[in-house]
């Protein structure tokens, strides 16, 4: 039995990536460049807006100055902080995973590497998240995921002992995250993985859509 489920955020609970990838090619597009097709923007939105752009603008981006990479990022970052629930759209399963956990009283949060300007106002517009205990985002803390400083900070919010939580991510951070924490951990194999090799993260589970990690909770809760 759980005393709390941990969840991070991109590539997990949603998908953001053509939120992302809009963000990307306005900005593109704006500069008169090519913009960039969903297939090639999604490998690189679980590695933030400098990916994103480096993979947009390619070889040009070093040349860049530093002025103008920052005056990039901002108008990368004011699109997407004004489209943030537009385009992105749950995992599916997801919404009954979160049904259950708020329908038995098992507390949840999310630990994201998301700035929290981003987090927030992202989360707020989502209703089916409404239940979510605390939200502990990339730069809540001084450290951030792969430590386990969130994932530990979480659980003291939640006043739950972290040995008898379960962390979730599509992310080796996540996975070093959380068993550095001494959590159980579990790879989302839905989310943004790129092809790594998951097998090497040595996660307590693995699995393949949030159906059958519901079907994991709710059997550990029937244990109870």
């Amino acid at each position: 039995m759980y005393q709390a489920v941990l969840f991070d955020l991109d590539g997990t609970l949603i998908d953001s990536a053509d939120d992302l990838g809009a963000a990307l090619n306005f900005v593109l597009a704006k500069h008169n460049k090519p913009t960039v097709s969903a297939k090639t923007y999604r490998t690189q939105a679980s590695n933030g807006t400098l990916a994103l752009l480096k993979l947009g603008f390619g070889d040009e981006w070093q040349h860049f100055s530093n002025d103008e990479q920052t005056h990039l990022k901002e108008a990368f970052l004011t699109y997407y902080a004004n489209n943030l629930w537009c385009k992105s759209r749950f995992y599916q399963g997801i919404v009954p995973l979160i049904t259950f956990l708020d329908e038995h009283a098992v507390p949840w949060s999310i630990v994201t590497n998301k700035p929290k300007h981003l987090t927030n106002p992202l989360v707020a517009q989502i209703t089916q998240f409404a239940n979510c205990k605390n939200i502990v985002s990339g730069d809540t803390l001084e450290r951030a995921k792969p430590y386990p400083d969130p994932l530990l900070y979480s659980c003291e919010l939640m006043k739950v002992d972290p040995r008898c939580c379960i962390y979730i991510g599509d992310d080796e951070r996540d996975i070093i995250a959380g068993k550095s924490a001494g959590m159980k951990t579990a790879s989302a194999l839905w989310g943004y993985l790129n092809g790594n090799p998951v097998s090497s993260w040595q996660s307590d589970f693995s699995f393949t859509n949030a159906c059958s990690l519901l079907n994991h909770i709710s059997s550990c809760y029937d244990k109870k």
